[in-house]
């Protein structure tokens, strides 16, 4: 724990990533803040080179009339601290029982080193400020990549998540940080308590409270079927073979092969990047004036930036909704809209932006139903002689439902014609209601003509054995 008012620093988790040289692994370490003030975590990576410096440095004491942490140029004692002690080291230290008493003395009273150890490059590869969570666990995986190496970091949090992120390093200028995935392991928010890492069957393991689960490395597959959107994805795991985002493998000699996990750039590594507008579903979407409505739109990048333009139905050119206009809230999952007038309808396009990439993700056509016709569908609904549902006859009655349910409408988009017909919102779900009643009483009806069929057939088989006998 290091102490830096008003902040207190705390290390919650360690990883030793072995490299080629067993002697000098990189040592990975996870930190966060415990105050009222900033709360925050990082990762920071070490050479094991600067934390051997370190211990090999001067010590650190106490001294003085204010009492400060000082370095210490004293004598140090014999065997230095921190030496393990060892036969064939020193044969009269077989133990630290061995020690001598000025020895013991001088490492109660000088437990820090004066130098301290600074990560690589002097900053995190990760931060993470101004969440609701805090980072504890940490696995890294070294993968190979089509355009190089990259340290792959899943960090596990105290609600139960799981953060899938790469460092990216830029020449001249500080690291992108990137992060791939994000997912809710534990449904309660269970703290994670410990991760381990499988290369070998390309697995995660992770614990808490609740039980154990199991998460893959890699998901390509949910980057799309395009190439842009795997390359846009930036996933060191993945790479597009030419017809799909697949898993990469380092002895896979295919040219058609597409990853740029520095750059990201689709426009260089696919030739056929466009921004799909027409191949993007456009989907009817009904709000009622003075209601709200919300339409979805989900970037398949966390780095994307999604901006929304609509087409007033009344004329011919488009505009950027921007953050700041009235009733238009802009969310995660999309387009929140509040007290719908008539001049809201239009065409509504979902647009993100990565890299000078841009690329539609979703189109609506909103229409907009006028508040006087569901007032007026509510007003004959509550009167049975103004069209509503009346017990028996009459335009309401049952004999009104043999005559229109004919005319009803099979699936819930035809409801465009309320408001612009004859039949109001009311009036389609009481045909619904009817025809569905209706359904019910002749099923029943054919269910008792077949139980009476068989009950007739056991009496007939009950008199011809009477009468043999």
């Amino acid at each position: 724990m290091i102490s830096v008012s008003p902040l207190c620093v705390c290390s919650e988790d360690v990883f030793m990533l072995e490299t080629k040289d067993s002697q000098n692994p990189i040592v990975y370490g996870v930190f966060s803040t415990s105050s009222s003030v900033f709360r925050g975590s990082a990762v920071c990576v070490y050479s094991m080179a600067s934390i051997r410096a370190a211990f090999n440095g001067p010590f650190a004491h106490k001294e003085g009339p204010d009492y400060r942490w000082v370095e210490y140029k004293g004598r140090i004692p014999y065997p230095r601290p921190g030496t393990c002690p060892s036969v064939t080291y020193d044969p009269l230290h077989k133990s630290t029982r061995d020690f001598p008493d000025d020895l013991v003395s001088f490492m109660r009273g000088h437990h820090l080193m004066w130098e301290p150890i600074l990560p690589v490059n002097r900053r995190p590869v990760f931060t993470l400020v101004n969440v609701s969570y805090t980072l504890r666990r940490l696995v890294v995986d070294r993968v190979e990549a089509a355009d190089g190496q990259y340290d792959v970091l899943h960090l596990g949090t105290d609600d139960g998540q799981v953060l899938k992120v790469v460092s990216v390093p830029k020449e001249n200028r500080e690291p992108e940080e990137i992060i791939l995935e994000q997912l809710t392991v534990f449904q309660n928010h269970a703290p994670i308590l410990s991760m381990e890492l499988s290369t070998k069957r390309q697995q995660l393991y992770v614990s808490s409270d609740e039980g154990v689960a199991q998460l893959p490395l890699q998901r390509c597959e949910l980057y799309g079927r395009d190439c842009a959107d795997c390359c846009l994805a930036r996933d060191p795991y993945c790479v597009w073979d030419g017809n799909t985002c697949n898993r990469y493998f380092p002895s896979n000699k295919r040219r058609a092969r597409r990853q740029d996990g520095k750059h990201g750039d689709s426009m260089s590594q696919c030739h056929n990047a466009e921004d799909g507008s027409e191949s993007v579903e456009l989907k009817v979407i009904y709000g009622v004036q003075s209601s709200s409505t919300f339409l979805e739109c989900m970037p398949r990048s966390q780095q994307a930036t999604v901006t929304w333009t609509v087409q007033p139905s009344h004329t011919r050119t488009s505009r950027e909704l921007l953050q700041s206009e009235d009733r238009m809230v802009h969310m995660k999952r999309g387009l929140l809209m509040q007290r719908l007038e008539p001049g809201d309808a239009g065409l509504f396009s979902c647009t993100t932006l990565e890299h000078s990439f841009s690329q539609v993700q979703a189109r609506y056509n909103l229409k907009i139903i006028p508040l006087q016709s569901m007032t007026a569908s509510q007003t004959r609904a509550s009167d049975p002689g103004a069209g509503g549902a009346g017990p028996m006859g009459g335009p309401g009655g049952p004999g009104s439902h043999t005559q229109r349910h004919t005319k009803l409408f099979r699936n819930y988009k035809d409801l465009h014609m309320v408001g612009m017909a004859s039949m109001s919102a009311n009036e389609y779900c009481e045909e619904l209601w009817y025809l569905e009643k209706k359904k019910l009483r002749q099923l029943k009806w054919k269910r008792t003509q077949v139980d009476n069929g068989k009950a007739r057939v056991r009496r007939h088989d009950f008199t011809e054995d009477t009468s043999l006998q």
